[in-house]
């Protein structure tokens, strides 16, 4: 039996977005896969950082920010291309939070549009990738009830001919 088209949206949003992820979450950790991105990185944080004193305060640098977000997305990136059922919806709600927290710290920092980008549609993917996940779900009856429906059709269809 094929896979339904909405298992293969669901496992192809996955291994793309895990793979985004786990990329763009090794940039902001180490310099190996580009050093002009990483710099870049370092110097967003510290602008995010300097925008919100009370990361000082609660003693986070934007150094350990930087490290915490990148750990967050190298790791539930790994979880969304690799770890089957439910950690990959707990990982994709993270990752949203962690794309909702990054769109806050570019419109803090006042960047354009183009800067942050990326983040908005990312954040529509995973929302996407969620919504179809949790849909399917929902009523699981109603489409067993709706397969039977079919299969009573293609028989009666059958005996017709």
């Amino acid at each position: 039996m094929m896979a339904s088209p909405r298992t293969i949206t669901i496992v192809a949003l996955s291994f793309a977005l895990g793979l985004f992820f786990v990329f763009m979450g090794t940039i902001k950790l180490t310099p190996r896969l580009s050093k002009d991105a990483y710099s870049e990185m370092k110097r967003a944080y510290k602008s995010y950082a300097k925008a919100l004193p009370g990361l000082k305060k609660m003693g986070i640098s934007s150094v350990l920010l930087r490290k915490i977000i990148g750990t967050l997305e190298v790791g539930c990136g790994v979880v969304l291309t690799l770890v089957p059922g439910r950690p990959k919806d707990v990982a994709n709600f993270l990752l949203l939070l962690v794309m909702l927290a990054v769109l806050f710290f570019h419109q803090l920092v006042g960047d354009p549009l183009k800067r942050y980008a990326h983040a908005l549609v990312f954040g529509i993917l995973l929302t996407c990738r969620l919504l179809i996940a949790r849909q399917g779900e929902d009523h699981p009856e109603r489409e067993e009830s709706r397969e039977e429906e079919i299969n009573a059709q293609e028989n009666n269809k059958v005996k017709v001919s």
